[in-house]
């Protein structure tokens, strides 16, 4: 009996810790698959009572560490910026300007060949709004936004902020979120972000940080920061030294202080004063262009359809100008009562000296500095103030340098035709660069008039006729006549000539990578193939199957799931599903980097049905295709279908996310279902073993 009964205590024990086991590995196993759909960003929001009717609506998000979401100044073409939807504006309440943001970063993303804004740690969005309908209880806004960290995702935050009966208050209102599985989460690039889990998913929590930091990290996109404003807008004021507006001044200048000063010392001093005061003046001219358009303006810069084309406008004129055509001048009489300033003498002399150098060269420093504003403001407030301060630096160094030492004006090379040369170069060059900014107006618009193709042409025409002119053939109104070319001015003429060279095989498909980010990318061209169909490394469009293109490489690739699955059947091949994003910036990564391997090229072109499907694609689902899912969620777009199919299948929001599967859907990797931003070697094998597992 005793035997028995031990027996039976030693079953019920393995009975107990086979189903405790069973029980953690559940509960586990759920917490992670969970913990799979991700949200980085935790919002609130309120409203707060300003004057009279006016109200401002106040939203924070708590960002996690390391993650950053993108700020509504994101230029297009780029990461997804936020977007704010007013859901009930009409006949409620009127909008006071656009929403602001509280502190942002800047960075040059090279994948998109844009300044890309973004908030990390928080989040501080203000709109201000005027109330027009007395009886309204809530204000209802969406908010669909990109947040990333080594992946990116897409979320969709809706909130219903209840107004106060009283209106009478600076607390946090109640605010009605849509409840968590209506919130509609949309995925892009690779990061894989934390969710807010329950405590009884806190280990799954640590399981995935620590398999986060397990995997390999992209390199951050290279900051477009202050010192590369700087060091640019220093080279600009190196080349505005060069014009003949201002480079004769040099000796001019230096000898006046050198011949008035009672002492070396004092002329040092002087002349030391008179480089501060140019400085000063650059560096005013940058705070108020600051301060008059505030930071959000600037922002705005890069996209807005108006500035673009008004700059354009503004470098053609100047181009003209710097070729000869005409000669901008500020009215004399400003040069005049400055100069009678400048007779006093003493430090505001000096200073008055500094602004009458700064009326009188404007003519050949107002083209290169209104560029520079322009591109400087878009890094926000203190750019232009950072590029008047390098610009400034490098005009008023030599005044003081070669006031310590006059010696070195006799090295100095005598004023002549080659000062109208370096002109007509910078008149060349803006010329190129504003068709930058029409390109830029083209895009937003989408209007197909400067196509990338179109563009290069403009290009090699304006570089062609640049070589033409340095190696003179080309003369112009304000040239000396050419007898011989300078050696300098010879290797400057082959210079540009291999530049305008190394642009032609663009119109074939190159991708021209030292200049990616001027022209349109190359989907935006009349033929994303090349000129003759021969782009995409010679891969044609002609003879693709039904509903595919060439894609990456010449990869051949499906955007809808049913086409790709039907040429899949007729080839009886493994399918591949890539969700991505057309603002991913990982995605891109990974077909640059990965893709472009032989081994993964070979077997993504010849063993696999590759099958893109974009999550951020927003063109809108015909009205029978359109579907509420049983969370909630209104699926109206294409990304929102792909979406939709990636969560409710996959369990994931994240991209890009790739899926080996077979003709029926299911999976060929049972050990590794999903993959996403991996090296060549980890995504060559986990290719493999699903391929292998194909039947």
């Amino acid at each position: 009996m005793k035997s028995n009964s031990h027996r039976q205590t030693i079953i019920s024990k393995n009975i107990w810790n086979k189903t405790f086991v069973f029980l953690v590995f559940f509960i586990f196993a759920f917490a992670k698959g969970n913990a799979q759909i991700l949200e980085p960003v935790k919002w609130t929001a309120k409203i707060e009572k300003k004057s009279g009717s006016n109200a401002i609506l106040i939203f924070d998000g708590i960002i996690e560490k390391d993650w950053h979401m993108y700020s509504q100044f994101t230029p297009d073409g780029g990461p997804l910026p936020l977007e704010i939807v007013f859901k009930n504006q009409k006949g409620n309440y009127n909008l006071v300007g656009k929403a602001k943001e509280g502190k942002t970063k800047t960075a040059f993303n090279d994948i998109f060949g844009v300044n890309e804004t973004f908030f990390e740690g928080k989040a501080h969005i203000e709109q201000e709004i005027t109330i027009t309908n007395p009886d309204l209880k809530t204000v209802d806004v969406d908010f669909d936004f990109q947040v990333c960290k080594e992946v990116c995702i897409n979320s969709n935050k809706k909130f219903s902020i209840v107004i106060p009966a009283s209106f009478n208050m600076k607390a946090v209102a109640t605010v009605s979120e849509v409840k968590e599985d209506e919130t509609k989460r949309i995925g892009l690039a690779v990061d894989t972000i934390e969710k807010v889990v329950a405590p009884s998913t806190e280990k799954a929590k640590v399981e995935v940080a620590k398999t986060l930091e397990k995997q390999k990290k992209p390199a951050p996109a290279p900051q477009r920061s202050l010192w590369s404003i700087f060091f640019i807008a220093f080279l600009s004021g190196f080349a505005a030294l060069l014009t003949p507006c201002v480079f004769p001044m040099i000796p001019m200048t230096v000898s006046f202080f050198t011949k008035q000063s009672k002492t070396r010392a004092a002329g040092i001093r002087n002349a030391i004063i008179y480089g501060v005061s140019i400085i000063l003046i650059y560096v005013i001219l940058g705070f108020s262009v600051s301060w008059i358009f505030g930071a959000d303006a600037l922002n705005s810069l890069a996209t807005n359809v108006y500035f673009n084309i008004l700059f354009f406008i503004l470098l053609v004129v100047f181009a003209s100008s710097f070729l000869g055509a005409f000669e901008i001048m500020l009215p004399n009489s400003w040069a005049n009562k400055v100069d009678q300033q400048a007779d006093k003498g003493g430090i505001i002399g000096i200073l008055f000296m500094a602004l009458a150098l700064a009326i009188v060269s404007f003519s050949c420093t107002g083209p290169i500095v209104g560029s520079l504003l322009f591109e400087a403001a878009t890094n926000g407030f203190l750019g232009p103030i950072t590029g008047m301060f390098g610009f400034s630096l490098a005009l008023a160094l030599p005044f003081m340098l070669f006031a310590m030492f006059p010696g070195w004006l006799n090295s100095l090379p005598k004023s002549g035709g080659w000062l109208n040369t370096v002109k007509v170069v910078l008149g060349f060059l803006e010329l190129a660069l504003a068709f930058k900014f029409l390109s830029n107006a083209d895009l937003v618009l989408q209007l197909h008039l400067l196509e990338r193709e179109i563009f290069l042409v403009i290009w090699i025409a304006i570089f062609g006729a640049l070589a033409l002119y340095l190696f003179g053939k080309i003369t112009l109104p304000h040239d000396s006549p050419l007898h011989h070319i300078s050696v300098g001015r010879l290797y400057l003429g082959l210079t540009v000539l291999a530049f305008t060279i190394y642009l032609i095989p663009g119109l074939w498909g190159a991708p021209l990578k030292l200049i990616s980010a001027f022209p349109p990318p190359p989907q935006y061209s009349e033929s994303p193939f090349g000129v003759g169909g021969s782009g995409n490394n010679g891969i044609s469009e002609k003879g693709l199957p039904k509903g595919a293109e060439s894609g990456p490489h010449g990869i051949t690739i499906f955007h809808d799931y049913e086409d790709g699955l039907a040429f899949a059947k007729s080839v009886n091949k493994p399918i591949m599903l890539d969700f991505t994003g057309f603002a991913c910036v990982n995605c891109r990564k990974m077909e640059n980097n990965v893709w472009s391997d032989k081994r993964v090229l070979s077997i993504l072109k010849n063993d696999v049905v590759l099958i893109s499907l974009y999550v951020d694609d927003k063109r809108e689902l015909p009205a029978s295709e359109q579907f509420v899912t049983a969370a909630g969620d209104e699926i109206i777009t294409v990304g929102d279908k792909w979406t939709d199919f990636m969560i409710s299948k996959y369990k994931t929001n994240t991209q890009p996310l790739y899926v080996l599967t077979d003709l029926k859907g299911e999976n060929l990797n049972d050990s590794k279902p999903t993959v996403s931003y991996v090296g060549v070697e980890e995504y060559l094998n986990w290719l493999k073993t699903g391929i292998s597992n194909f039947k």
